[in-house]
């Protein structure tokens, strides 16, 4: 790899939630690891932010989903789909769908509704599920993707992506405050935290922006990314409230937001 060229990118293709808005769509990141790009979660709006990205759905290696809510995962059956049309050529190595306990039983179900609408040809859909009982690693020769369990559903995983050269992005997925999340953002180049709602609106199986600030300066993050933002986050000073506990590089996601890490 060229000296300055970034070793790995995210780029923030949905900073939103399940509430609709023209101005975030849902959970979605994507990730530039070597040659390898990777989705992290693809809820709706995902394929039309990724070709405001300039990347098409047939460039999309593997895609990690953290769990099974509609925001975290609903247009998977879309983007299936649309990987059908107008055949299957033009996908040209297999999709890896990554994910945690249940997630075989998971693509099962979207099988018994839609049929072969859902279904790529022989060697071109692999489905990994990995445990929730500590930490797991998928290896490949552009990335390591680590997970470990997180507090939010059964199935839920956050993930580390670290290339060659040792740089890292770490995804919290959706999660309650807990160690698991320390552990594996530890000394990350770049944390791309939920951050649900403001502080005076905990709610359970979510972070707030002192949450994340916190989890975010015990792990020694290089940089922290506040993203999953409900529209009450949108009218309250949420980066005040991350400074709180946090004092390091911040900033709020926003759709298309791109971060390179050289």
């Amino acid at each position: 790899m060229m000296e300055g060229r970034p070793k790995i990118s995210a780029t923030i293709l949905g900073s939103g939630t399940c509430v609709p808005s023209l101005k975030r769509s849902s959970c979605s990141v994507l990730v530039e690891a070597g040659t390898e790009k990777i989705l992290l979660d693809i809820g709706p709006g995902t394929m039309r932010r990724l070709l405001e990205a300039q990347t098409t759905i047939f460039e999309i290696s593997h895609l990690f989903i953290s769990h099974f809510h509609p925001d975290h995962s609903s247009e998977l059956v879309p983007f299936l789909f649309a990987t059908k049309y107008p055949d299957a050529a033009q996908r040209r190595f297999p999709l890896r769908i990554v994910s945690g306990k249940g997630v075989s039983a998971f693509y099962g179900k979207l099988k018994n509704a839609f049929g072969a609408w859902v279904e790529l040809a022989p060697g071109l859909l692999e489905i990994i599920e990995l445990n929730n009982a500590g930490r797991a690693r998928h290896v490949t020769p552009e990335f390591t993707l680590e997970t470990i369990p997180v507090m939010h559903n059964p199935e839920s995983l956050a993930c580390r992506i670290t290339v060659p050269s040792g740089n890292s992005i770490v995804y919290s997925g959706d999660t309650d405050y807990n160690e698991n999340l320390i552990a594996l953002a530890k000394d990350t180049d770049l944390f791309i935290c939920e951050s649900a709602f403001p502080d005076d609106l905990k709610t359970n199986g979510h972070l707030t922006p002192s949450l994340a600030g916190k989890i975010a300066t015990f792990s020694n993050v290089k940089k922290l990314v506040l993203t999953h933002l409900y529209p009450e986050c949108d009218m309250t000073d949420i980066e005040n409230e991350c400074r709180k506990t946090y004092n390091g590089p911040l900033i709020l996601a926003y759709d298309l937001l791109k971060i390179e890490i050289t």
